[in-house]
């Protein structure tokens, strides 16, 4: 098996900081390799926002129906957030019944705030890049201009 390459967990980066902290490679300006998978994954995403919103933690039931997921789908998804130390993990028991609640950890918290500011310059650029193709095209009379379908 492969040693583990930093560059895999990032689907891409806008700027330079996050370029530096994936190994310094220059990536085009959409590339945002601030974006990791382990965050990016709807479920994760889901299950990463109920824990930083609740930091006190959440059992299992509660995160269940929090992000609607199976068992299983629930359980794999917090494997990997615990196997990239995103959450922390403790059984114990609540009324003689046993428990199982999931905390945020710090850097689990740092990593997805981070997430959520190159998320933010997504959501920013796709906005202006909106706004400028949209003044920037002629009617529908032109878009077509120059090209026919084969």
């Amino acid at each position: 098996m492969k040693a583990h390459d930093p560059k895999i967990d990032v689907v891409s980066a806008g700027s330079d900081e996050d370029r530096a902290r994936v190994g310094g490679e220059s990536s085009g300006r959409f590339a945002y390799d601030g974006l990791e998978r382990v965050l990016h994954e709807k479920a994760r995403l889901g299950i990463m926002t109920s824990l930083v919103a609740h930091p006190r933690g959440l059992v299992f039931a509660d995160l269940k129906e929090l992000c609607a997921l199976t068992d299983g789908n629930l359980s794999r998804h917090l494997q990997v957030l615990f196997e990239s130390d995103l959450i922390v993990v403790s059984k114990g028991f609540h009324r003689n019944r046993p428990q199982t609640l999931y905390r945020v950890t710090d850097l689990g918290r740092r990593r997805f705030l981070d997430y959520i500011n190159v998320l933010e310059n997504v959501v920013a650029d796709a906005l202006a890049a909106a706004r400028v193709a949209a003044v920037a095209v002629a009617p529908a009379a032109r878009a077509g201009e120059g090209w026919s379908p084969a």
